[in-house]
């Protein structure tokens, strides 16, 4: 499938009533300035409801295994970006960005996140899911993650809302 395949298939999704998700990692392998800028118009443009935005780190299985990581500070330059383009959009400070730095999902709230994602996985399967190496959070119960997430939230001086996570906007289409 292509890549303007792909964005002609979120802008269908879209069309036709889903909420839609669309976003980048940053700091691949000769990513350049120019692709975060093209990157950024076309979120701009297609207005989706959710954004993810987070850092490439390397995976021990992949082709890019010994490739440098995405770093904290142009991912949250990223977050910070999309949240001035997009005021309403929902933005996850991401699980990468806590795996590569402690208190990376601070970090990207106060930059303009406003939503995390605790791993609710059952932890016996959360190894299937190896999307990179490192990743935080692997070995906690899900009611332990929750109540780390929130009190993570809270030190970071923000309220947590448990309700429904649907997009604003798109409830008034």
């Amino acid at each position: 499938m292509s890549f303007e395949n792909r964005k002609r298939c979120l802008r269908d999704l879209k069309d036709i009533g889903y909420q839609v998700g669309a976003g980048f990692m940053v700091g691949l392998p000769d990513q350049s300035n120019q692709d975060y800028v093209n990157d950024l118009l076309f979120l701009k443009e297609l207005q989706p409801d959710m954004v993810g935005i987070g850092p490439f780190i390397p995976q021990k299985d992949t082709p890019l295994a010994n490739e440098g990581r995405g770093t904290v500070e142009t991912t949250i330059l990223m977050v910070a970006l999309v949240r001035l383009l997009l005021p309403d959009v929902l933005l996850p400070a991401t699980t990468a960005l806590g795996t590569i730095d402690p208190t990376g999902r601070e970090k990207g709230l106060k930059a303009g996140a406003n939503v995390v994602m605790p791993n609710l996985s059952p932890t016996e399967v959360r190894k299937k899911y190896a999307l990179y190496d490192g990743k935080i959070c692997t070995g906690d119960e899900a009611a332990e993650c929750r109540m780390c997430i929130e009190g993570r939230i809270k030190n970071a001086g923000f309220v947590l809302d448990m309700s429904r996570g649907d997009n604003n906007l798109w409830r008034g289409r």
